[in-house]
């Protein structure tokens, strides 16, 4: 199978590639602009551990925006599913830049759908977000839930994704799947994730800023239980009149900021200074997901507790940045 992972130098993109690659029948194409909005080290690091991983990997550096670039990648490859991952992610960060936004998740997603549409793609997996849910207040989160209200301008974008390609899948019959991903987490975290800004500051004695005085309640996802859900999904294309469906790929497991915090203490046997914030423009205050529609389609659930994840990261990060 041919696969191609865009934002393949990312946190998911890395873990997906990764994953695809144990099966040595798959030859996965990455694509990503390898930008500078976090430690380019880090991701660089990602592509090169997967290079040595197979030969079957083959990657590029290229920016969705292009589309001519894009066409031209595609040209005599063959490859007939695309999990599209690349975008400019965070919330905060929306609230500073938004044409970052506009042009990488909306203008470049567009593209992604073009190429769809042009190459014929089997099946297209894209990257939504549990933010498109806003303020609902209706607990656990279903699919069905209204998504009309975003609270930052990075939720509108993934909500404008996921409009996007239902008109694609209703016109061309483009088979497109959104994952509404909830606070996924795990090694090779990104560095501006609450678990790696945590864990960073503890170690370097740093105070934390504590949004919302930790009360916020976050459905944390482990990276694996994510990436075993997008796998098993890849090859289940929609096959309604539309071909479009949306699944939450949460652990329906949710914890308060704070409770997350004093697990990460625990982990590392230190204490930390805090700083108590107030609520910050565009964060949601709870999300849980429902995920029973996605483990009755692909008959799995999340099982990775929050223990063994923070500790599974925190091991990492001490190994990939030599802390003692």
């Amino acid at each position: 199978m041919k696969i191609l992972v865009t934002g393949c130098a990312g946190f998911i993109g890395y873990h997906l590639c990764n994953k695809l690659l144990d099966n040595k029948k798959n030859i996965v194409y990455g694509i990503d602009n390898l930008n500078n909005y976090y430690d380019i080290k880090l991701k660089k690091s990602r592509i090169n551990l997967l290079k040595k991983k197979s030969k079957n990997f083959r990657f590029s550096k290229k920016d969705i925006k292009n589309l001519k670039i894009l066409k031209n990648f595609f040209l005599g490859k063959r490859i007939k599913y695309i999990i599209h991952l690349a975008a400019q992610a965070g919330v905060r960060y929306s609230i500073y830049d938004p044409s970052s936004y506009l042009n990488n998740n909306i203008i470049g997603f567009f593209h992604i759908l073009q190429i769809s549409r042009i190459f014929k793609i089997n099946h297209l997996l894209f990257a939504s977000t549990s933010s498109v849910y806003g303020s609902n207040k209706k607990f656990p989160l279903t699919e069905n839930h209204n998504t009309d209200k975003p609270l930052s301008f990075y939720a509108a974008t993934k909500k404008t994704n996921e409009v996007m390609a239902h008109a694609f899948s209703n016109i061309y019959k483009i088979p497109c799947t959104a994952l509404r991903f909830f606070t996924v987490y795990g090694p090779y975290g990104r560095p501006d994730m609450s678990l790696f800004k945590f864990t960073e500051a503890i170690f370097k004695s740093k105070k934390i800023e504590l949004f919302n005085r930790g009360d916020h309640i976050r459905d944390f996802t482990y990276i694996d239980d994510v990436i075993i859900s997008v796998e098993k999904l890849i090859n289940k294309p929609p096959k309604n009149v539309i071909p479009y469906d949306v699944f939450n790929i949460g652990s329906a497991r949710p914890k308060h900021l704070k409770f997350f915090l004093k697990t990460i203490e625990k982990t590392l046997g230190k204490k930390t200074n805090i700083k108590l914030m107030n609520l910050q423009k565009g964060d949601v205050y709870k999300t849980h997901a429902n995920v029973n529609k996605l483990s009755r389609f692909i008959n799995y659930k999340p099982e990775i507790s929050l223990n063994r994840g923070i500790k599974n990261f925190i091991e990492w990060y001490i190994k990939f940045y030599k802390k003692k």
